[in-house]
């Protein structure tokens, strides 16, 4: 039973999403102190929404919004009565260059100039072409065609792709796109396809790299699926990779599918190498073992490879906008997948009465089912199969795709993300310093977009065995962080809802000001100096509060 204040009861919490939790400890921070001024105001490190953003590109979709009006406006110019027609084709770039010299020095013109030179001179296409898909896309004056994804769109989109997650590692074939409303979309359309296709069962058995984003722990739970769940754990003592132990788990032949979040959330640390090359061994044994890597951290690591570069064929490569460009509300998102994949080669083996099963799901939207990619099924299940002829992202969506992944490809110096990476950096200090610990700096591993605060690991570190396990005796499961939200007004995640597997709390390094990470860190420091003062009149000790970790 709550109790009277609304607050739920311990029992009640453990049942809770990381989540959910953030909301009763949000609660506990809007609550009534008082010692508390009346002006002080709740820092949520909880969220990963970042508190920056992209403006460049952003720029530069108004500024094509306003040129692509103008063609609109020029089809019917002899009716005054607001209507506007499909942008023209013929003329369409010379249009543009006069905006372009009209507008000059208007923030995000320049930007379009460099585009449209950058698309037409390094990747190819056709200026008039690629002009009319962005003009027809912005007005959102056409369904997206091909459903999938618009047909230059991806291939740009592609390229960005490519240079972030495959790099200079060497790549054979070509891949395809789908672009979607986000990573979650992508999540969930990829889960129900795998389950549509009979390539995931109830009672069937995945692996999960842990810890890892909380949704991939909660789907495979629900009615949907009930699947069974091995977790391959990340070490903290090891800087958060996984040891081959671990990695062997994928070995068994049970396991039909590995889920991976690399970077991880919420470490926030990339595979080593090792790890990826191993993993790329296992599948040379395991050929059918398929993978789903959630990249969306991978474009703040330097150097960052995917495990879809080791293992094209096996991987379904899921990416998202939302973080990196600071586009949470955009809800863009892509999955990719090589041309010759071994899901589809799964789904051609499946036994006869499934394929015909299949046959008749796919039939209304192409004469050959069989042949049906599984991406191009993933388009049709978005779309209960039958709307399969308005799927897709909405165009205007794409084109802010687009221009995000052209605002990438064109930063050759990499000013953008060496930019983000010093002020996440800085503020990943401000917190440590504060709390008094002491991290490698050098780990070239670590992306820190977020930082986790791993109780276990780190007092032991700092004040031995005993008092670790004088802590956990003495507290209640989240009581460190309804302390920071009542007394502090700071709001973290609980890392044990992400899979780790000491208790901990998950600090987001996006969404605040460096001020508000000192104000987290010395509010973690008092708390925590607190726990020291107590042990050491319950014990007889003298730890020294002030020890740093």
């Amino acid at each position: 039973m709550a109790k009277k204040n609304g607050e739920k009861t311990p029992s009640q919490m453990s049942t809770l999403s990381p989540f959910e939790l953030k909301d009763e400890l949000i609660k506990a921070a809007g609550g009534a102190a008082v010692d508390r001024p009346a002006n002080a105001s709740m820092l949520n490190a909880g969220r990963g929404n970042p508190n920056f953003l992209a403006t460049v590109p952003r720029h530069g979709f108004w500024q094509l919004g306003l040129f692509a009006m103008r063609e609109s406006e020029r089809s019917f110019a002899h009716m005054p009565e607001g209507l506007g027609g499909f942008p023209k084709r013929e003329g369409l770039e010379e249009r543009f260059e006069i905006f372009a010299r009209d507008n000059k020095g208007v923030p995000g013109v320049d930007f379009l100039r460099g585009a449209l030179s950058y698309v037409r001179d390094q990747l190819g296409i056709n200026g008039a072409e690629f002009l009319y898909e962005m003009c027809e896309g912005i007005l959102a004056s056409n369904y997206p065609v091909p459903d999938r994804m618009l047909k230059l769109s991806e291939v740009i989109v592609g390229q960005y792709l490519r240079r972030e997650m495959i790099g200079k590692h060497p790549f054979l074939g070509e891949f395809d796109v789908f672009a979607t409303e986000g990573g979650t979309a992508a999540m969930t359309y990829i889960f129900n396809t795998l389950r549509e296709n009979h390539l995931i069962a109830p009672g069937d058995t995945i692996a999960l790299g842990s810890p890892i984003f909380t949704p991939y722990i909660e789907i495979p739970r629900l009615n949907d699926y009930q699947l069974k769940v091995v977790d391959l754990d990340a070490d903290v003592a090891k800087g958060w990779q996984y040891s081959k132990q671990e990695l062997d788990k994928l070995r068994d032949p049970k396991v039909k599918a590995f889920f991976l979040v690399n970077p991880s959330n919420p470490p926030s640390v990339k595979m080593n190498t090792e790890s990826l090359e191993y993993i790329a061994e296992i599948v040379k044994k395991r050929p059918d073992l398929i993978l789903l890597t959630d990249d969306v951290y991978g474009t703040f690591a330097d150097d960052f490879v995917s495990l879809f570069a080791l293992c094209p064929k096996n991987t379904i490569l899921v990416y998202s906008y939302s973080k990196y460009f600071g586009a949470t509300g955009w809800r863009l998102g892509t999955i990719a997948m090589h041309h010759d994949n071994v899901i589809d080669a799964l789904i051609a083996k499946l036994p006869k009465e499934q394929r015909e099963q299949l046959h008749e799901r796919y039939e209304s939207i192409t004469t050959e089912p069989e042949n049906l990619k599984f991406i191009d099924r993933l388009v049709a299940d978005s779309r209960t199969v039958a709307l399969n002829h308005t799927a897709g992202l909405s165009t205007p969506q794409q084109v802010q795709m687009v221009l995000f992944s052209l605002f990438a490809l064109m930063d050759t110096p990499d000013a953008y993300k060496k930019a983000l990476k010093r002020l996440i950096r800085s503020r990943k200090q401000a917190l440590y310093r504060e709390i008094g610990i002491s991290f490698d700096d050098d780990d070239v591993n670590q992306v820190d977009y977020y930082t986790i605060i791993d109780l276990e690991f780190l007092g032991e570190r700092a004040f031995g065995r005993d008092f670790v396990e004088w802590l956990f005796k003495n507290t209640k499961p989240s009581e460190l962080l309804f302390r920071l939200a009542r007394e502090a007004r700071v709001v973290l995640l609980p890392g044990r809802g992400f899979g780790t597997q000491h208790p901990s709390g998950r600090v987001s390094l996006a969404n605040l000001n460096e001020s508000d990470y000192v104000q987290i860190g010395r509010a973690m420091r008092k708390l925590l100096e607190e726990y020291v003062e107590r042990y050491n009149k319950e014990t007889g000790k003298k730890l020294d509060k002030r020890t740093v970790m």
